[in-house]
């Protein structure tokens, strides 16, 4: 699976807000067209007791069983330090080293991230869906901005995101008696259809099914210092 290179990735603080604010004018933020066959799942896990992480994606079937097709790993160093709001330039690095594995070309790719439910409306899930050219989702597990009614406890139930007077995600119930999920538009794809791909990618747990399987995958590697070169 090949990327395009938009920015530097080791750049310092100012340089990193400045290259998110020019990409946000970039992003589709519209249904993707055509059926959607196929869906991956991308995470990244650190090793507390070094500057070591590991990257994940996990590419399924998106149909009644959810058919795993392919998986694939990577591990790197952080060359960016923790910031809030600049999560991507930590973490694409090393995904994209994972993505570049890839033999199958998913249709939309969900990430444990942000999409524009972020300061500067380009989460992770957005910044990435913009370097690989796909449709994405970010579904987190928790909020980095803005305001929302209480949700139901039905599954599918949702209450709307909003930041700046603006619908910028959906607090989405995946599963009863639990935390809903922080659901937002990436790149290539709109509110509605974030929503229902997530749903559809569930299998009665919080986290879908592509996310979740991926969380596996890294923390399974960093546990036993797996690498995967």
């Amino acid at each position: 699976m090949k990327f395009k290179q938009l920015h530097p990735w080791h750049v310092d603080y100012e340089k990193a807000i400045q290259i998110q604010k020019t990409l946000r004018d970039l992003l589709i933020l519209k249904k993707p067209h055509g059926k959607i066959r196929t869906i991956a799942g991308a995470d990244v896990s650190y090793d507390k007791h070094s500057d070591r992480f590991f990257a994940g994606v996990v590419v399924f079937k998106l149909n009644k069983h959810l058919e795993l097709i392919e998986e694939v790993a990577s591990v790197g160093k952080a060359r960016f330090p923790y910031i809030p709001g600049l999560l991507s330039f930590r973490e694409a690095p090393i995904l994209l080293k994972a993505f570049t594995k890839l033999k199958n070309d998913p249709d939309v790719i969900l990430f444990d991230g942000q999409g524009i439910a972020h300061p500067r409306r380009l989460g992770l899930a957005s910044h990435m869906g913009l370097v690989l050219d796909k449709p994405s989702v970010g579904c987190a597990k928790s909020r980095l901005v803005g305001e929302y009614d209480s949700v139901k406890n039905v599954v599918g139930a949702y209450s709307k995101l909003l930041f700046k007077n603006k619908v910028v995600g959906a607090v989405l119930r995946t599963k009863a008696n639990t935390k809903p999920v922080f659901v937002s538009a990436g790149h290539k794809a709109n509110l509605p259809f974030a929503i229902r791909i997530v749903m559809e990618a569930c299998r009665g747990y919080r986290i879908p099914e592509p996310i979740r399987h991926a969380h596996i995958l890294v923390n399974k590697m960093r546990r036993k210092s797996i690498y995967f070169e």
